[in-house]
């Protein structure tokens, strides 16, 4: 299936590695040209420098930390004729409410939740100058199966799930679709981190993370690449209906796996 991205101007954040990384692969593979930002200089110029050569498509990098307003501000402009925006960036910590102090729990929103907001406010306002675009974020099943040791990320993700149908519920006045990928389970570094969080203080050894995962739908998180597709899918005029949504990708957990 074309998904007519060719051409495209796509800005992903957290780009260098999971599922930012996956989505990138994804739209070069659809011929679409790249604006990759995080923190990570020489990831991104790793993975720039393979997607450009494998695809024959534009790669460019952005080093930016989306917590501090002047690297969002640079990081708009240097976005200011992107057709879709893929906020992806954020590592909120696991941990209940009495391991999650007031700064830890800062820190974390102002990078997954304000960050997606503030680059949101920046990136509409341009793409409603120029005609048009595409807005997907990328938050997390927690938002819905909320689980008391990933309080600060369920809580964050109800929130950036409100925020998306909110803003896509009223977005196509003005030509742009906003929606939203509940992830459950990924298959990235972050998803170890986070289970052998879940590990060290259900079991006391971090090590035994893998027995987290014996119980997921086909044994096994989702591969990376099956979020990455679902968003390329999601920003092309396939999707052209389709605006102030949330899909959920967790095997069925949401629905009532057990």
């Amino acid at each position: 299936m074309d998904l007519h991205l060719r051409g495209k101007r796509v800005l992903i954040t957290g780009a260098s590695k999971g599922i930012g990384a996956a989505a990138a692969e994804a739209f070069a593979e659809e011929g679409a040209n790249l604006l990759l930002a995080a923190r990570s200089g020489d990831q991104l110029k790793a993975l720039a420098d393979r997607l450009r050569a494998a695809n024959q498509i534009d790669a460019t990098t952005s080093v930016v930390d989306l917590r501090k307003a002047d690297d969002i501000a640079r990081l708009a402009d240097e976005a200011a004729d992107i057709d879709v925006l893929v906020n992806n960036a954020g590592d909120i910590p696991g941990g209940s409410i009495d391991k999650i102090d007031e700064a830890t729990w800062r820190h974390a929103w102002e990078l997954k939740v304000f960050g997606y907001i503030n680059l949101t406010r920046q990136i509409y306002a341009q793409m409603k100058a120029k005609g048009g675009g595409v807005i997907v974020n990328d938050i997390g099943a927690a938002g819905e199966k909320f689980d008391a040791n990933y309080i600060c990320g369920s809580a964050g993700n109800a929130a950036l799930m409100a925020f998306t149908r909110a803003l896509g519920g009223k977005s196509l006045a003005d030509n742009i679709r906003v929606v939203g990928i509940n992830p459950g389970p990924v298959g990235t570094d972050r998803h170890v981190t986070l289970l052998k969080t879940r590990a060290k203080h259900q079991f006391g050894d971090e090590s035994r993370y893998k027995e987290f995962q014996k119980g997921l739908p086909l044994g096994r998180p989702a591969h990376a690449r099956e979020i990455g597709d679902l968003m390329a899918f999601l920003a092309s005029d396939r999707a052209g209906y389709t605006s102030g949504v949330i899909y959920t990708v967790d095997g069925g957990i949401s629905a009532g796996w057990s």
